[in-house]
């Protein structure tokens, strides 16, 4: 398949960013408020200031030693350097007194040590400020931190029926990309999604972002080992917690590499296999795991699409794996990359992708045990490439991707039993026409990562709240036949 797209326009990114959000200063809570505490505003090691008798009892409550100076302890934070509390009082708890004439020997005193420390303070702020940016000049950023998440405002939420499907944007902060991200990987484990890769209009990349979908938190975890090379369009395949990615590429280069990211103790591996065993290199192909084989299927390798099958056996130790290619029965699908592949049972479903003249609406299923295609006779019909497709127990939620003609923002709801399309109302505000984004199913919900719409490469996350339907995923009794 070339390494282009032949259609105009799209491969000429913009890159599109979120907004910081800065962090409001923490409030400390008066004697009136709910959050109040007396115990806490006593303590000596958190807004109580330093030689005041306060202590806690064995019941928790506080006991004091009363002094000649002291009365009564603040209930907030005492501001260094200036006697004073933010209530107005001294830190013995007394009112301030009267400030003494300008000319009296305390009050040059006081104003001598003032100057003093405000001196000492702006030096070591520039100190402070020299020394970050010599950091940051030898050691670029790798990410942004967003310390607040970003909510909507009220007058921008639409409502919408309890029981239906919903769709918003998610209220992410923490350690975020810098930059956004398309023909990236999202890989779910547990609550967190591991995205790895992925380009913009700038180069690829090779970071691991963390994302968790409870807190709407990410995280850039540090990892060691043969870390891969910046790559797109390649796939990662979850396998006993470890996330095995294989292929891919960057600019004309094409990899048929495998690596291996240990989740757990976050180290990449790279076995390597003799030249004449593994599968041609290729990018925007795809890969299922099934009876401890990866199966990767189609793609491209830069001049022609490709619709070969190829089996990787992970059931041993990485010294054991190894590389088979299958001969399978029936008519095969046209060579086809930018389609998506999903495991439903024994069977491989293919639905759409493109050889880089024609974009595909057909679905195709691969029995992984009879080794024989057949194509899905569909009443209606949908051309894409570079979509994804979720599985939400007996449905296929294929989102977004390319017709061939524009990027799309709709959500397609396949049936696994009748295998048809289905017609579903959905709420809320859909995401921005995208392709080559990442989607994964988490508790009930669907995540759409990232994306690019031929001018905008995206670096936001989009949530779709199944709702109503929130018992699809449950239902994992049913069968395909298309035979």
């Amino acid at each position: 398949m070339p390494s282009t797209d032949p259609r105009p326009g799209l491969d000429s990114p913009r890159l599109g960013g979120l907004t910081d959000v800065p962090e409001d200063a923490p409030l400390t809570p008066s004697a009136r408020s709910p959050y109040f505490h007396h115990a806490v505003s006593g303590s000596a090691t958190t807004f109580k200031p330093a030689g005041s008798a306060t202590s806690l009892n064995s019941t928790g409550a506080p006991s004091r030693t009363p002094s000649a100076a002291s009365q009564r302890t603040p209930s907030v934070l005492t501001r260094s350097g200036t006697g004073r509390s933010a209530s107005g009082d001294t830190p013995s708890g007394m009112a301030t007194p009267r400030r003494q004439r300008s000319g009296s020997p305390a009050t040059v005193r006081e104003r001598d040590n003032r100057d003093k420390d405000d001196k000492s303070q702006a030096g070591r702020e520039r100190e402070g400020r020299e020394g970050k940016g010599a950091k940051s000049a030898a050691t670029p950023p790798t990410h942004r931190i967003r310390n607040t998440p970003h909510l909507p405002h009220a007058k921008d939420v639409e409502l919408a029926p309890a029981t239906l499907m919903h769709w918003s944007r998610g209220p992410v902060f923490g350690a975020m990309p810098l930059h956004g991200t398309r023909a990236h990987t999202v890989t779910l484990i547990d609550n967190i999604a591991w995205m790895f890769g992925g380009c913009d209009e700038r180069g690829c990349w090779q970071d691991v972002f963390c994302f968790n979908t409870e807190t709407m938190q990410w995280t850039h975890p540090d990892v060691v080992g043969d870390i891969p090379p910046p790559c797109r369009a390649h796939t990662a395949t979850l396998v006993d917690r470890k996330i095995i990615v294989f292929g891919g590429g960057e600019g004309p280069a094409y990899y048929n590499d495998l690596y291996i990211l240990d989740t757990a103790t976050r180290k990449w591996s790279h076995p390597v296999f003799p030249a004449d065993s593994v599968p041609p290199p290729r990018r925007a192909h795809t890969s299922v795991l099934y009876k401890n084989k990866l199966w990767i299927f189609g793609g491209g390798n830069g001049s022609t699409a490709l619709n070969d099958v190829w089996t990787l056996d992970v059931s041993g130790s990485a010294e054991k794996l190894r590389w088979d290619l299958v001969e399978t029965r029936g008519k095969k699908p046209t060579a086809r990359g930018y389609h998506t592949a999903n495991l439903i049972g024994n069977v491989m479903v293919v639905v759409g992708g493109s050889d880089g003249r024609e974009c595909f609406h057909d679905i195709w299923c691969l029995n992984l045990d009879t080794l024989l295609w057949s194509v899905v006779k569909l009443v209606e019909t949908h051309k894409r490439l570079s979509h994804t497709a979720t599985q939400v127990g007996s449905y296929l939620f294929i989102y977004g991707g390319h017709d061939g003609a524009s990027y799309m923002s709709d959500l397609l709801l396949f049936n696994l039993v009748s295998l048809q399309y289905e017609p579903r109302a959905i709420a809320g505000r859909p995401p921005a026409a995208r392709g080559y984004h990442a989607a994964c199913l988490a508790d009930s919900r669907m995540f759409v990562f990232g994306g690019f719409n031929g001018l905008e490469v995206f670096d936001d996350v989009h949530i779709l709240d199944l709702a109503g339907a929130a018992y699809l995923p449950q239902v994992t009794s049913f069968r395909i036949d298309v035979e």
